[in-house]
């Protein structure tokens, strides 16, 4: 092992060494960007200044995969082959890369000059195929050529309504350009649980896909005692076919900065995190100017606006762990640990980060805040329906005219979305939906009329998940894309708890036996048990809704697992 130079490592890392394990997350990251990858010099001497047992540090190293502990050139292309850019010519555009470079995907050339990995899905969705080439997102790949475009990825914004999505679109807004925090200075004129109680009254769900009511998380952090109370903003998105957070927070920072404030006022918190995936490197620089800018005029810090209120906000990124979406994960990461979730209990609301109360929401329900503090519960929930007040965001991708992101009211049905977004491109038509995201179900052309809301969805038998519309067109083979949803799970399960570690694994075998054309008697019974078991089994919701999408394709399509069965859905 030939020596490395650790004189660049001590500055690198030095402002995360009084953090002690809190900080080992940031230091290999900085590590990393000096040498490519975490040699052992390297991790022991971060172990050292840390503090952190040697083993405990590779161990994160291990359980991250946009860590390494082999060498791995500093550039990085990642390709992402999930569902809609495997659908899309991923696969292709990966195998091209690898060939041209005369490298076998997670290969790193000898040099040290290139490393070409397939990836999970990058949350571009809308731009599929795409890859990450370093910390710049290369988008609407022509799988055919070379022709991309590299760099901050475009936000393409559409839809009726332009509340929570208003300065998207045009770039990142600076403070100038968002303006005095209205809200904020509107709700240091109330008391705490006069927000709280205008929050309840919106009814406001989180939008993170588990539609947890926001008031009792925040109503059971306020009524806590504690020298320390925690806001955490769950930006960990990485739900394939995801990508509203990433628009909201890349060209609208400022307001997921003015609900976290809005909420630590409301619950009496003093520090904030935002918790940004690694696969979203680009929002970094934009986020920590906001972060700037709102100290600078003093609505971030100490005693803001001479309130007595003080605030601020520090950024963690992660490293490669669909897991980290799970808030109890999150926090064990944002504490220098594995991406393992918790058991519950205890909750979070009284044992959260550093075992501290904690609200976490994610970007878009921290985004609804402000808007429903400025203009009222009662005039909020005159958009959508009783039962799902407000403004919603939907993230449409796969076999659409004009893929993006579309705000609208809830009660906007399911084929209006379609027309919005152009219908089927070619002529086609409609053979499915997947809703929710990976961990969600399809919908079927007959369903186009169910309208998109938490009660209407939930009466069909669909989710509303975190706002997923992956739309497949008639051409398209089910079993190869129940093939990529399989893959994704057995990747990306923690291993914590057996039943998703063994299930995922099984899964990912039979899907591959059924894309394949190979499908053995009683797989389609092996798959339901598998199924149901992670499903009643699971420590955390990854595992819990692991078999969801594959369960409702067999009650749709039970033709596709027969065994020796070659055609596709149509």
């Amino acid at each position: 092992m030939p020596d490395f130079d650790l004189a660049p490592l001590t500055p690198a890392i030095e402002k995360y060494i009084p953090l002690g394990r809190p900080g080992l997350l940031p230091a290999l990251h900085a590590a990393q960007k000096i040498y490519g990858w975490i040699p052992e010099s390297v991790a022991a001497e971060i172990a050292r200044h840390l503090r952190v047992p040697l083993a405990d540090v590779h161990g994160v190293i291990e359980f991250y995969s946009m860590f390494y502990n082999e060498p791995t050139s500093r550039r990085v292309i990642r390709v992402c082959t999930d569902i809609v850019c495997g659908l899309k010519g991923g696969d292709g555009i990966l195998n091209r890369l690898c060939e041209k470079h005369g490298l076998q995907p997670h290969q790193t050339t000898g040099d040290l000059s290139l490393t070409i990995e397939s990836s999970p899905c990058l949350g571009l969705c809308e731009h599929a195929p795409n890859a990450l080439v370093g910390d710049e997102a290369e988008t609407d790949i022509d799988p055919k050529k070379d022709s991309h475009m590299l760099g901050r990825p475009p936000s393409w914004v559409y839809g009726p309504i332009r509340l929570l999505t208003a300065r998207c679109g045009n770039g990142t807004a600076s403070l100038e350009q968002y303006g005095r925090y209205e809200a904020l200075a509107k709700a240091l004129s109330m008391r705490p649980e006069e927000i709280v109680r205008e929050v309840k009254a919106s009814g406001l769900f989180g939008r993170g896909g588990a539609a947890f009511p926001t008031q009792i998380k925040w109503e059971s952090v306020a009524a806590e005692k504690a020298d320390q109370k925690y806001i955490v903003c769950n930006a960990d998105e990485s739900e394939p076919g995801t990508f509203k957070d990433r628009i909201l927070l890349l060209d609208d920072p400022h307001c997921t900065i003015e609900g976290m404030l809005i909420a630590a006022l409301a619950v009496g918190a003093s520090k904030g995190y935002i918790y940004v995936r690694g696969e979203y490197p680009y929002i970094i620089p934009p986020l920590e100017n906001a972060l700037r800018e709102a100290r600078e005029a003093g609505w971030l810090g100490g005693n803001i606006l001479g309130s007595g209120f003080s605030f601020d906000i520090e950024i963690r990124v992660g490293a490669g762990a669909y897991i980290c979406g799970e808030e109890t994960a999150l926090f064990e990461s944002i504490e220098g640990k594995r991406g393992f979730p918790r058991v519950k209990p205890p909750f979070p609301t009284t044992h959260g980060l550093f075992g501290r109360p904690t609200v976490i929401n994610n970007v878009e329900t921290l985004c609804n805040v402000p808007l429903i503090i400025s203009q009222g519960s009662a005039e909020y929930c005159k958009l959508g329906t009783a039962k799902s007040p407000g403004p919603k965001l939907f993230c449409l991708s796969g076999d659409v005219e004009r893929p993006g992101l579309y705000e609208a009211p809830f009660g906007v049905t399911l084929g209006e979305l379609l027309e919005m977004a152009g219908g089927i491109p070619g002529n086609k038509q409609l053979q499915a939906i997947l809703l929710g995201g990976a961990a969600g179900a399809f919908a079927t052309p007959d369903q186009l009329d169910v309208k998109m809301t938490f009660e209407d969805l939930r009466a069909a038998g669909l989710p509303l998940g975190s706002g997923v519309v992956m739309v497949f067109d008639e051409t398209r083979d089910m079993r190869e894309a129940l093939n990529r949803l399989g893959h994704f799970f057995a990747h990306e399960s923690c291993g914590k708890c057996y039943p998703c570690q063994m299930g995922t694994q099984r899964q990912k075998e039979i899907l591959e036996r059924v894309a394949s054309g190979k499908t053995l008697p009683d797989d389609m019974i092996r798959l339901q048990d598998v199924g149901w078991t992670m499903t009643d089994a699971s420590l955390c919701g990854l595992g819990q809704t692991a078999a969801s999408a594959v369960l409702s394709a067999i009650k749709l399509w039970p033709e596709l697992f027969v065994e020796g069965q070659k055609s596709k859905v149509g």
